[in-house]
């Protein structure tokens, strides 16, 4: 006790902050403020929900969107051409996350944060406009090359305030990005053809009649232009003086090996371990590495459910759908993504404080298998039965999904420190955006197979979906255990 306490003592008499870097002024201003820190909690907010909001918004409407380009030429190849779009978007972003992620990690994570921004506020629109299949293909792609900042801003999240509201930091993080999957949809299906569903409001000879898919496109655009304009004023937290901080963490390190001579070995050990982590190879990082891992796998069955709900919640009742209109979706996850902002914002903090990030990622992963089995018995239901219990699961489904993916943000940037953070979350970014490209096509190909097997003897129809969806979620769950996956300090 007294040994930890006059080491203490020491560090905070050499604790040192340099004038010009902005790492260090976030740290200062962490330790004089000691309140919850609202305003940055607000700029991960806007952030995160600003980089999800594209990726999913083109679900509800890319069929029809694909039939008005007339490349198809039979309607069962619709879904082949609206899966190459639907995948376009993670293959641009597989290809350059880890390059963003570097860069943030040399140059700071406001600029990559603003570029990225920036890409939302004119690639989403430009697809908003698109004319052909190939202008879609390319805009989806390029926006998907320049839009990875969610690795950065989960980064960011875990320096920008203190450590006993960092687990709410990345919950935020996270909260806005599911809701940003839900909310993304839900606009998708509710502003698409405008001119066709509100005549009165929007008229054939409109931009909104002549290109009936740019209006969602446009009010993420605008929503995202006030985003870019408020990132001004976020706070850098990258440290600038690499080589002063090293001397710094040296000297630290000196006086505590000093702090009791019997120790010295322990410290001198203990100094050089630390200075070996921080140079190693972030691929070489198993406890890291078994974490992105494990996050490809739920990601992929994330990115998978988010198409085929759309598919099947408005695919006619003999097919084992629910027989819903884009509004009817739209609805459903607006409710869903209320229902998360809850969770997540109330609940989600305390269960993660007490059963720690991995317990609460494996008891969200087990929960959802039974319920997503439930989904085809849903659909024998009807009336504002239906709509009560669909909208119930939906909102339990999205939350326990983004609860998992909370804690593994957790685990990610506890397996790494503050100068590999970016650059392993840009890691994690890439690896997750290549199992997400196969996310859509594949989804929509088994969705449509599983169509033409409504009277086989064995998961006829949608049970098919639904039981490969449990498949990829149950392994997601058993790469949880040991001896996949390693905590740091393992």
């Amino acid at each position: 006790m007294a040994r930890t306490e006059n080491r203490n003592a020491l560090l905070e008499t050499t604790k040192e902050y340099y004038e010009n870097c902005p790492g260090c002024k976030i740290d200062r201003l962490n330790e004089e403020q000691r309140g919850v820190p609202y305003r940055n909690l607000s700029y991960i907010w806007i952030v995160s929900l600003c980089t999800a909001l594209p990726i999913c918004s083109l679900f509800p409407f890319i069929y029809f969107m694909i039939r008005d380009f007339h490349i198809a030429e039979r309607e069962e190849d619709i879904g082949f051409y609206a899966g190459f779009v639907g995948s376009s978007f993670m293959i641009g972003r597989a290809l350059t996350s880890f390059f963003w992620g570097w860069l943030a990690d040399r140059y700071g994570r406001k600029p990559i944060i603003l570029i990225g921004t920036s890409s939302v506020v004119v690639l989403n629109a430009l697809f908003g406009l698109s004319t052909s299949f190939w202008m879609a293909l390319s805009t989806r792609f390029l926006l998907g090359c320049f839009n990875s900042v969610l690795g950065i801003i989960r980064a960011y999240a875990s320096e920008v305030c203190r450590e006993e509201y960092r687990s709410v930091a990345l919950s935020v993080a996270s909260t806005s990005r599911g809701i940003g999957m839900i909310i993304g949809p839900a606009i998708g299906g509710f502003l698409a053809q405008p001119a066709e569903n509100f005549p009165n409001l929007f008229s054939e000879s409109s931009i909104f009649g002549r290109f009936p898919y740019f209006l969602p496109c446009l009010v993420i655009s605008v929503y995202a232009v006030g985003v870019l304009v408020a990132c001004w004023w976020l706070p850098e937290t990258l440290h600038m003086h690499d080589k002063k901080v090293n001397k710094r963490c040296d000297s630290c390190d000196v006086l505590e090996a000093s702090a009791e001579e019997s120790d010295e070995k322990d410290y001198v050990i203990e100094v050089e371990e630390r200075k070996i982590s921080q140079k190693a190879n972030l691929l070489r990082n198993w406890p890291l590495m078994s974490v992105i891992i494990v996050y490809c796998v739920f990601s992929l069955q994330e990115i998978a459910y988010a198409e085929i709900f759309s598919l099947w919640a408005v695919s006619d009742k003999k097919y084992g759908g629910l027989s819903f209109s884009s509004q009817d979706v739209g609805e459903v996850l607006a409710i869903s993504g209320f229902g998360l902002l809850l969770f997540q914002l109330l609940l989600y903090p305390p269960i993660e404080k007490v059963l720690g990030p991995i317990t609460v990622t494996r008891l969200s992963a087990a929960v959802s298998i039974p319920l997503l089995a439930s989904y085809p018995y849903i659909a024998m239901l009807s009336g504002i039965t239906l709509h009560l219990v669909i909208n119930i699961a939906s909102v339990l489904r999205n939350t326990l999904s983004v609860a998992l993916v909370t804690g593994l943000f957790i685990l990610q940037n506890n397996a790494v420190p503050q100068s590999q953070r970016a650059a392993a979350n840009g890691i994690s970014m890439t690896a997750m955006s290549v199992f997400k490209a196969f996310g859509p096509a594949g989804g929509g190909a088994l969705f449509s197979w599983a169509q033409k097997r409504q009277v086989a003897a064995f998961l006829p129809g949608d049970q098919l979906v639904f039981f490969v969806l449990n498949l990829v979620q149950f392994i997601g769950l058993l790469l949880t255990f040991k001896p996949f996956l390693a905590q740091p300090h393992e």
